[in-house]
């Protein structure tokens, strides 16, 4: 078969971190003879170079690897893996990350089948930033006009090997910075076409324990700037002047430099560095920046850039240090399963410390023309900017799966209400998203594990997340398990900080079910009869599990039924007429499914010669109350005791 796609990963002393990448590379479900693995070792003095060439002992159909003296960067590593390519596309994988089992044959179908050079699979970042709103779904034909590609720029991407040798295109080397994105600007802007693949997490980008990345270490700002000009250069060389350029410029003024110089991101560095990049900063938003690029900015970033164009340190510190206690605020007012799908109703708007963020009333909106006089200038005219768009915020709620950073938008409905605070206002948003587990990943149901709610804020000049909770007032809402298609769902309240999460068919004894009245359930003529606070859609098939444990030899499974009964479900079972004797069962239920996964029931059935009778557990909140009241009794006997002896 021809090579359809060549995985070249340049490597330099990843030690342990290879072999997530390894695996993945292994595990792809692109036939091993449609693929191949092309490793650049570049210089490696641990124990990696040993490590490679026994896997391409192993797999001499599948891996290669090319040895070489150390290059300093990854430009040359890959540009060499470039050059030993066989395949129709190559696809770009640092050391220290991994691909989705299905990255490979996914990226290669949806790029031919559109036509594309380049094709942006969906990135998850584990301890990194990604981008976000490109992933927000699937753009078959995207340019960087109608899509935000330009948000992406990083290697880590699958392009057509004839288009990179058509027009001649290779990454710079020598040891530098942005060697990516002067290669992938070039490459979007010369494409035929760019397709962006979202609803399938295909790479997962890897900060290390121990933070040793390339991209996390401090960078020499000179260099870093100077290497900057040259991406710049790549837009001037393939774009007119106007709208569509500034868009682009538009990227680099606020990633690589506003936003370097925000809020706690400003703070947190030493103070000389900071001083120092803002110089190096300088001479490039003077030099290569029109008018037309700041003025596309969000507000807050209109008046970093022209404070730093400006030469006004100092009011760029004061004005980080006031940006840096606004911060988003989300919290839940109800949980509710409706049509097979959980509803969360939230509400969601800025913080300045502990207390709302309040904005003026009345003012009149004005173009930013110039530095604001002082910093309280500042924040009056992102103040008054920020209530006049109004009109344009939005909120999303974010599904992200904890072990693997995965993350997919849900639909939300939102309104925006102007709260009155005396002469000021309060800007919140009032939403509902709906997540129904069947297509809650891109269209494809939520896989095992623990996801948790994000809220996505985009008001006035800022965009920032934060988890959803806590309640905002009174005991708030109390979640039910659902058990929907075959899944178990359990949105919880996570410890100590009450935030919102989803367990997907993992959880073992935070079903909710500790609020099962006495009365609740029975056993009479053979049958088991609960009333459980679980959703279920309609009448569903499920397992009983009833294990006596050292008791019996092994459990039993019998058949039952799950329906809805009023704000919760009637279980109903048949058991077994022999085999329960003389015992205690812990009773355990599971969806009816291939591979049944079993979760406890708060009560024991115990077997006597009255026949079977119910002991109900005492749920853990009750457990707790009992030995804290225990402990307090025999503290109280003891001290009794020690005054006697006195």
């Amino acid at each position: 078969m021809p090579v359809k796609v060549s995985v070249v990963i340049p490597v330099y002393n990843p030690g342990p971190y290879v072999e997530d990448c390894i695996a993945s590379l292994l595990r792809q479900s692109l036939p091993p003879d449609e693929y191949e693995v092309i490793f650049v070792d570049d210089g490696s003095t641990d124990a990696t170079p040993a490590r490679l060439d026994g896997l391409a002992a192993d797999r001499p159909d599948l891996v290669q690897v090319v040895h070489q003296e150390n290059s300093g960067w990854s430009g040359k590593p890959r540009n060499v893996g470039i050059a030993a390519a066989k395949g129709e596309f190559v696809m770009f994988v640092d050391n220290d990350d991994y691909l989705g089992d299905e990255a490979l044959e996914r990226m290669y179908d949806y790029g031919v089948a559109n036509g594309a050079d380049v094709v942006v699979g969906k990135m998850a970042g584990k301890g990194r930033g990604v981008p976000v709103e490109l992933f927000r779904h699937n753009h078959p034909h995207a340019t960087v006009e109608n899509a935000p590609l330009i948000d992406s720029l990083t290697p880590h991407k699958m392009i057509r090997r004839d288009f990179l040798d058509r027009i001649g295109l290779r990454f710079p080397e020598g040891r530098r910075r942005l060697e990516d994105h002067v290669f992938i600007a070039e490459a979007y802007l010369r494409a035929e076409n760019v397709s962006v693949l979202s609803d399938y997490v295909c790479y997962y980008h890897v900060k290390r324990d121990d933070a040793s990345n390339a991209g996390f270490q401090r960078f020499d700002p000179a260099g870093y700037f100077k290497n900057l000009r040259e991406a710049l250069d790549v837009v001037d060389r393939y774009t007119e002047p106007g709208p569509v350029r500034d868009r682009l410029h538009r990227r680099w003024l606020r990633v690589e430099i506003v936003e370097r110089m925000r809020g706690r991101r400003l703070l947190a560095m030493p103070a000389e560095y900071r001083k120092e990049l803002f110089d190096e900063m300088r001479g490039v938003v003077v030099e290569r920046f029109g008018p037309g690029v700041a003025a596309g900015l969000q507000p807050t970033q209109q008046v970093v850039a022209a404070l730093i164009a400006a030469d006004r340190y100092a009011d760029v510190e004061a004005f980080a240090e006031w940006e840096a206690a606004v911060v988003p605020k989300a919290a839940p007012e109800s949980l509710t399963w409706h049509d097979g799908a959980l509803r969360i109703a939230f509400t969601a708007e800025y913080r300045s410390g502990r207390t709302p963020l309040l904005l003026p009333a009345a003012g009149v909106r004005a173009p930013l023309e110039g530095p604001p006089q002082d910093v309280s200038e500042a924040v009056a005219w992102v103040g008054v900017d920020t209530v006049a768009r109004f009109g344009e915020a939005r909120v999303d709620l974010l599904l992200r799966e904890r072990s693997s950073a995965a993350q997919y938008f849900q639909p939300v409905e939102f309104t925006r209400e102007k709260v009155a605070e005396g002469e000021s206002v309060r800007l919140v948003l009032r939403a509902t998203a709906t997540v129904d587990p069947a297509t809650a990943a891109g269209d494809a149901p939520l896989a095992g594990g623990v996801w948790d709610a994000y809220v996505r804020v985009r008001l006035g000049g800022w965009t920032k997340e934060c988890r959803l909770g806590p309640v905002s007032r009174g005991p708030g809402p109390t979640p039910y398990a659902g058990v929907v298609g075959g899944r178990v769902l359990l949105p919880y309240w996570t410890e100590p900080h009450a935030n919102l999460s989803l367990d997907v068919d993992r959880a073992t004894k935070r079903l909710g079910l500790g609020d099962l009245p006495p009365e609740g359930v029975s056993v009479s003529g053979g049958r088991l009869r609960a009333t459980l606070p679980l959703y279920v859609a309609g009448d569903t098939d499920v397992l009983l599990r009833l294990d006596a444990g050292a008791a019996a030899t092994g459990a039993v499974d019998v058949p039952g039924t799950v329906s809805a009964a009023g704000s919760g479900a009637r279980l109903e079972a048949a058991l077994p007429a022999d085999g329960m004797k003389g015992a205690t069962w812990r009773v355990a239920i599971s969806p009816s499914v291939a591979e049944p996964r079993f979760l406890p029931l708060p009560f024991t059935l115990r077997t006597g010669v009255g026949g079977v009778r119910v002991v109900r557990k005492q749920p853990p909140s009750v457990l707790r109350r009992l030995r804290r009241e225990f402990g307090r009794a025999v503290r109280k006997a003891a001290a009794r005791i020690r005054d006697r002896k006195a």
